[in-house]
């Protein structure tokens, strides 16, 4: 008998907690788009499981009245690897920070995401720690001022879209916490909807600690003209008139903004998005303002089989060949291991 369909609101995904951010926290636009699409997924909260680390966005499965593990600093890959595996069929989302999932996390995460474990990654990105106070993170940039690095920061900044693609995650997009009408909705849609390791890194303003820190490409004075929304199979046009494109360099493997109308550059001359492109994934990822608009939407896509999915084949499959296995008998089997 098929299990019938769930009918929820976002109420249904509304804890009775308090909400604990700082006000002005972009962390609550994030909390408010996810309990607005979570009912679209017609799977039911006891089938639905928020894991943590520690951080300012580790306090999200709080919030969600669904199943939740606040865990240890950076291991929250490592438990809802555990929950999947256990249980395939539990829809697990991983919620993160630059600092909990870049750092002392990033073992951990970059295992899940190479293993391909079905799991909806959302990596808060402020370029701070916001819950200790104002440190630098491994994606603060180079001369920021923190309380940890009063002189400026000398360490190079990591790319968490860079670093998801190289450990070979097969789902990676970007989305920013003001564009919440739309494109933040839409990016959590797809996140859920690719079956395998989701990597959903979100620009999230730390008000407190790092005010401001997206505002070179986020203000709307100069948005339309530094944010590339990526569509596949279309063009990767931009600009407030949409007159700028992305193209190949001829004879090189670099992107170079072009304008539309000069020396006889049309639409035809610019790149198209192909998700499924890894190298043009990693190309994309790397864009900075203001020499080129920040790359915002899905870079790449590109399922393959499941880790857990996998494991449970090949457990039944050696279930089918050898039997049924026999604890007692493993145990009375005789010496581990021989002395001497």
């Amino acid at each position: 008998m098929s299990e019938q369909l769930v009918t929820l609101s976002r109420k249904d995904f509304v804890s009775d907690q308090e909400v604990r951010w700082c006000p002005g926290c972009g962390d609550y636009a994030i909390l408010a788009a996810v309990q607005k699409v979570m009912p679209e997924f017609q799977v039911p909260r006891e089938k639905t499981v928020f894991v943590s680390g520690i951080g300012c966005s580790s306090r999200f499965p709080y919030y969600m009245n669904t199943y939740g593990f606040h865990t240890i600093h950076g291991r929250a890959p490592a438990v809802a690897t555990g929950i999947k595996l256990a249980n395939p069929e539990l829809d697990v989302w991983v919620a993160t920070g630059d600092g909990d999932g870049l750092s002392i996390g990033g073992n951990h995460l970059m295992h899940a995401l190479r293993r391909n474990v079905d799991l909806k990654i959302l990596l808060f990105n402020n370029r701070i720690y916001g819950l200790t106070k104002g440190q630098y993170s491994p994606t603060s940039v180079l001369g920021q001022k923190t309380k940890s690095t009063p002189f400026g920061v000398v360490d190079h900044p990591m790319s968490p879209v860079a670093f998801a693609l190289g450990a070979n995650a097969r789902f990676v997009a970007r989305t920013i916490d003001v564009l919440t009408t739309k494109h933040m909705p839409d990016m959590l849609r797809r996140t859920h909807d690719h079956k395998g390791a989701s990597f959903l890194e979100i620009f999230q303003n730390c008000n407190v600690f790092n005010d401001g820190a997206f505002d070179y490409f986020v203000e709307k004075d100069v948005a339309a003209d530094r944010q590339l929304f990526l569509e596949h199979g279309k063009p990767m046009v931009f600009g407030a008139k949409r007159d700028k494109g992305l193209r190949l360099k001829p004879g090189k493997l670099e992107l170079e903004v072009v304008q539309l109308g000069d020396n006889g550059v049309t639409e035809a001359d610019v790149l198209v998005h192909d998700e499924t492109n890894l190298p043009l994934a990693f190309l994309l990822g790397q864009l900075e303002p203001p020499e080129f608009p920040i790359a915002l939407g899905v870079l790449y896509c590109n399922p393959a089989p499941t880790y857990e999915r996998m494991v449970h084949d090949q457990v039944n499959a050696t279930r089918e060949k050898l039997g049924a296995g026999d604890l007692d008998k493993l145990f009375r089997a005789g010496n581990t291991w021989k002395v001497g």
